[in-house]
């Protein structure tokens, strides 16, 4: 064969391509994420619709802001800072102040995101790190929940013009049988609950989730690492004397739905490796369980993420392959 007939063309890596960029998956996730919104605006009213654009409002707006200052390129465009913004307000009260969404926001867009250079140089979840600054700044408004019953939370609070009620998961670690009497298997999982607009249908969440793993924004072994753990977990330290019952009581409620298919799975701050995505997530399985079973607080989603997030290094160390070529002593080296 002649091969200088063939013309072939050298160029520098990479060689594969395809149409992905950050826009289009931060795109995907924005529409995996609308039939839980679409849900919590059903059960809590415009409010809760007019506090995710508040959120992604303010999120892109400390972002542009932010890189304007510094005269550094704008990235609105690859829509990471709206979904930061979405996510945040899926973890909060749909009371919460909408000043209090604006100054989450700043501490997850600023502080945890641009101050460390910026999309893919942050070590944790950004809309995480602004949950948990807004619990410990604000616990109050944090841990004041609308009661599913009370009909929908007008756009305008003032003082006690919502009812407020426990949630399942403050109810499932200290009267679980009030629990499994107020709210059904099938309430917890279809979202006839309280809660934050992110936390109370895993129907809509597991359909935002299976559609990111079908468009292969993301892969199942974080998700299936994490809820497998916590539901393996459940079955074997049950509260009551039904261990199935109190296992699915425990995958419907809270954020894990939220947690493993939209927190933990972020690109930036989990694992590369498959293996160590399946470490990952089991971590965050323990963690959570641990933290619903003896900690203060009854929902451990948030800061499980955030604490394997900074274990992610150490992961990623200890499971990447041998290079092609590299014998082991310089692998290690």
């Amino acid at each position: 064969m002649d091969y200088k007939a063939l013309k072939l063309i050298a160029s520098s890596n990479p060689h594969i391509r395809n149409n992905e960029d950050t826009r289009s998956i931060m795109l995907d996730v924005i529409i995996a994420l609308c039939p839980a919104l679409a849900w919590s605006i059903y059960r809590f009213g415009f409010r809760a619709l007019l506090a995710a654009a508040v959120s992604v409002g303010s999120a892109m707006c400390w972002e542009w802001l932010y890189r304007k200052a510094l005269k550094k390129p704008q990235t609105l465009g690859d829509l990471s800072a709206a979904v930061t913004g979405l996510l945040l307000s899926m973890v909060c009260p749909v009371t919460l102040p909408y000043w209090m969404l604006v100054l989450g926001n700043f501490f997850a867009i600023v502080v945890v995101k641009q101050l460390y250079g910026g999309l893919g140089k942050n070590f944790m979840n950004p809309a995480l790190a602004g949950r948990a600054a807004l619990v410990a700044c604000y616990a109050s408004q944090m841990t004041s929940w609308i009661d599913p019953n009370a009909g929908w939370a007008p756009l305008n609070l003032h003082g006690a013009d919502v009812v407020t009620a426990a949630t399942p998961m403050a109810m499932i670690g200290e009267d679980f049988a009030g629990l499994t009497a107020t709210y059904s298997v099938s309430d917890m999982f279809i979202g006839f609950v309280g809660g934050s607009a992110g936390e109370i249908s895993s129907m809509m969440l597991l359909i935002g989730g299976l559609y990111l793993i079908f468009r292969k924004v993301i892969s199942w072994h974080i998700p299936v690492a994490y809820i497998g753990s916590v539901a393996l977990l459940a079955l074997i330290f049950p509260h009551g004397n039904d261990p199935v019952q109190y296992m699915l009581y425990s995958l419907f409620g809270g954020g894990l739905m939220l947690g493993a298919f939209f927190m933990a799975t972020d690109y930036v701050t989990s694992p590369v490796t498959k293996k160590g995505q399946l470490i990952f997530g089991v971590g965050c399985g323990l963690i959570t369980v641990f933290i619903r079973t003896f900690g203060s607080f009854p929902e451990g989603v948030c800061y499980s993420i955030l604490l394997m997030n900074c274990t992610v290094w150490i992961i990623d160390k200890h499971v990447k392959p041998t290079r092609f070529g590299v014998v082991k002593e310089a692998a290690k080296k």
